[in-house]
């Protein structure tokens, strides 16, 4: 990498990661501490409350994205920042659920994603654009796996209220690094029709990743809702799963220098084939345990070929269809990814719960391991980009 291109791709994952440590020290203690709050006894407002942020993040992302096209990254990029900093700011105000799913909402509302992301695409070269997003999909493993061990700390000391503040602060310290962290982004392209998104929804091999990142992030959510218990099942209790998370998590990223390797000896279609078989092949291990009887280890080798997988294709991913896409609609492109990204999060909350509660764990695991191989049948024509010269195939 360039100095710019270090620049860019330091600044940018400080940016998500502001933002997402906020989101993750959130998530583990919500559910919980929420019911303190009145109206937090009826679980349907509870899980709306939960879940509101992913469905105003999916429905905003597209929006921010073209605006990211027209009017500049870095002005979208803070006006998002600042939205999402009032929404936190708002929660942690609220004094009844009312005002929690007011403040969550707000926080969506904030849609970052597709900017930022088109921003690193802009300033980074297509030879090291994959590496560059690693970057920014490694600080958020990194920040997930940290939350899971210190969120419940922290929620003793400053509440929920005081981490909905705390996550405001980092959303405005954001701010600051796009603003004076990061390199100048250029400027947009005049000129482009309101076509653009008929072009993107058009483009074969860009749906192919968008119905991959839906599929990912809806497995990646669902799942959730039964691995918890599979381990406590193993004869982990609640408090130490940090111990089987943090180091599948850890010891994923080494799978990483293996996708770059592979990258740059013209096999990355191969890994993220690999990958994504990879995932279903964990899934339908999971099925298993959850049938049976789960073993701790069995379950802890799940969870690491599982982040194997997702590492590589959170980092590939957003590379190719930043590739793939032409930079005047770049943004626009790049919205709708992560419009069905924040939508594939919502589906999963939601289609996971209502597996596991009208059919058990394993029905849900099927149901992963099946839309992780319909995945790999879409994926599977699909042509990857030659550096620096569009889409070409590639073994």
């Amino acid at each position: 990498m360039t100095p710019t291109e270090r620049r860019a791709s330091a600044s940018l994952a400080i940016i998500f990661a502001l933002r997402m440590l906020g989101l993750f020290l959130v998530l583990p203690v919500f559910a919980l501490e929420a019911r303190r709050y009145p109206g937090g006894e009826d679980p349907v407002w509870l899980g709306l409350a939960m879940g509101i942020y992913g469905l105003t993040q999916g429905a905003l992302q597209l929006p921010f994205g073209m605006a990211s096209d027209r009017f500049g990254r870095k002005r979208v990029i803070v006006l998002g920042l600042v939205i999402f900093a009032l929404g936190s700011f708002w929660a942690a105000a609220a004094t009844d659920l009312t005002g929690l799913l007011i403040g969550r909402s707000l926080q969506g509302a904030g849609a970052v994603s597709a900017a930022v992301t088109a921003l690193l695409a802009d300033l980074t070269r297509d030879e090291v654009r994959t590496k560059a997003m690693a970057m920014v999909g490694g600080s958020i493993g990194l920040l997930f796996a940290l939350s899971l061990v210190v969120s419940p700390w922290l929620t003793a000391w400053i509440g929920l209220s005081g981490l909905f503040w705390l996550t405001g602060v980092l959303a405005v310290l954001g701010v600051g690094v796009v603003i004076w962290g990061a390199p100048p982004a250029p400027e947009p392209v005049a000129g482009e029709g309101r076509a653009r998104l008929r072009d993107v929804l058009a483009h074969a091999d860009l749906m192919r990743l968008n119905v991959g990142v839906f599929v990912l992030h809806a497995v990646q959510l669902a799942m959730w809702m039964s691995v918890p218990a599979l381990l406590v099942q193993a004869g982990l209790q609640t408090a130490q799963h940090w111990q089987v998370y943090l180091p599948a998590v850890l010891l994923s990223f080494l799978f990483l220098g293996v996708v770059f390797a592979m990258e740059r000896r013209g096999h990355l279609k191969k890994v993220f084939l690999f990958s994504i078989a990879l995932m279903t092949l964990a899934e339908v291990g999971l099925l298993v345990q959850s049938a049976g009887t789960s073993s701790l280890n069995a379950s802890a080798l799940l969870l690491f070929l599982f982040f194997c997988g997702f590492n590589a294709l959170e980092a590939s991913q957003p590379s190719l269809a930043s590739r793939i896409a032409p930079p005047a609609m770049r943004g626009t492109a790049m919205g709708v990814y992560n419009t069905l990204q924040s939508l594939g999060l919502f589906a999963g909350g939601l289609l996971g719960g209502w597996l596991v509660k009208s059919w058990g764990s394993p029905v849900l695991f099927l149901s992963c391991g099946a839309a992780l191989l319909g995945w790999l049948v879409v994926a599977w024509p699909m042509q990857m980009p030659v550096r620096g010269r569009g889409v070409a195939p590639v073994s």
